[in-house]
């Protein structure tokens, strides 16, 4: 629940308004787990809160951590049983937490380990909280800094719910996380970025963009069929606008696909026309998901073209981050998310 939430419930049940308050605190600044640990609450109201409310939607089954890079991958069991899986990244500068927003994923695009899952439903916003709130028990309450859509699934389609998890994350009474340090990843629904944009939450946006070539895009990321990058790049001018805040464009780095002198070409042109950055990816493998056709044939650009590449952007005044390879060693870096034993041959796109 939203404070506001949170408030119209306490009310209903005959209780003070301000226990929401307190409750969120516990919640959110305290990642209490437990309505017994809530020492400022009468017994009487924590029976009523047992009897009638869920702290936690998730349970920790698994954890895997990188000796190489730090990183951790948490796999946690739904009440349903399905699995999703979140990742703490930490760096010099911020500690990041990758959360996931729907149980697979319905876009099928061909260099993500997720899309060959196929797709079984969005996530709840608990769920989507408890993958922040479960992880900073385990990590340490005053550990994670940043946290970014870019787990499992689209968060855009999942819209209704990925909102109300960031109004929570957002909160003032949440003293651990602001709007500057949340993220959201999209593949690119324009309608959806519009109403992000006239949303109260100014967040920052990012763009899988892969490709600035329309058939290339629609080659590699089947969304873009739908909905084409024209109409993307349209929203998200918009977004910028609205927001006032820069987009960062996400760029997953395919031999002989995107990492063409044309590339570098239309990529400065696009970069130049909007407030932006980029973020050049290194293509890490799926074939965790024994994948076929497309995504059987990619391959990563050789480390010293992605050196290049990024050089001939620079040159041109283009701001390009690299993002460094982290968690690969145990399938947790960009792009391998995946469950292999809920693997759905049916991949739908939905909204």
């Amino acid at each position: 629940m939203t404070l506001s939430e949170m408030e119209n419930y306490f009310e209903s049940i005959g209780e003070k308004k301000f226990r929401a308050s307190q409750v969120f605190n516990w919640m959110y600044n305290n990642l209490v787990t437990e309505i017994d640990q809530m020492v400022n609450i009468p017994k009487s109201l924590k029976a009523k809160l047992e009897e009638q409310t869920t702290l936690n939607t998730l349970k920790l089954s698994d954890v895997q951590h990188s000796s190489s890079t730090g990183t951790t991958k948490y796999l946690f069991k739904t009440h349903d049983n399905h699995s999703i899986e979140t990742v703490f990244i930490p760096d010099l500068k911020r500690n990041t937490l990758c959360v996931s927003t729907q149980i697979g994923c319905p876009l099928d695009c061909k260099f993500c380990a997720t899309g060959l899952m196929g797709y079984t439903r969005n996530l709840s916003v608990g769920e989507i909280v408890d993958q922040y709130i479960l992880t900073a028990a385990e990590v340490g309450k005053e550990t994670i800094t940043n946290i970014v859509y870019m787990g499992m699934g689209e968060p855009l389609i999942n819209f209704d719910n990925t909102l109300q998890s960031v109004s929570i994350f957002t909160n003032e009474l949440n003293k651990r996380i602001s709007r500057n340090r949340v993220t959201v990843s999209t593949s690119g629904i324009p309608h959806k970025i519009i109403e992000l944009a006239d949303s109260p939450y100014r967040v920052k946006l990012a763009l899988s963009l892969h490709s600035v070539f329309e058939d290339i895009r629609s080659k590699i990321m089947p969304i873009n069929v739908k909905y084409s990058l024209a109409e993307n790049i349209e929203a998200i001018r918009y977004y910028s606008r609205a927001t006032k805040t820069r987009i960062t464009f996400e760029y997953t780095m395919l031999s002989g696909i995107n990492d063409r002198t044309e590339d570098v070409k239309a990529l400065t042109k696009l970069c130049r026309s909007l407030p932006s950055k980029l973020n050049v990816i290194p293509f890490n493998s799926i074939a965790h998901m024994s994948p076929e056709g497309i995504s059987r044939e990619l391959k990563p650009t050789p480390k010293s073209r992605i050196d290049e590449f990024v050089a001939e952007l620079r040159d041109n005044n283009i701001t390009v981050m690299v993002r460094d390879t982290q968690g690969d060693d145990i399938a947790a870096a960009c792009g391998q998310l995946a469950i292999r034993e809920l693997k759905i041959p049916a991949r739908n796109m939905r909204e």
